[in-house]
């Protein structure tokens, strides 16, 4: 049997959190990611995000 102390997950890697943000291109979102990373401290992913059309 095993048992835990909570809803933790057993990894010591976690998601802390996640922006949204809307840029022209991959080198505008690029530009931001470094701009985040220095503001949090930590590396951030940068990954694209499709639109909804008409949206």
């Amino acid at each position: 049997m095993l048992t835990t102390d909570g809803l933790f997950a057993e990894t010591k890697e976690q998601l802390g959190g996640f922006w949204v943000i809307k840029a022209a291109d991959i080198d505008a979102a690029l530009d931001w990611s470094a701009k985040a990373s220095e503001a949090c401290g930590n590396a951030v992913e940068v990954r694209p995000f499709q639109e909804t059309p008409g949206a």
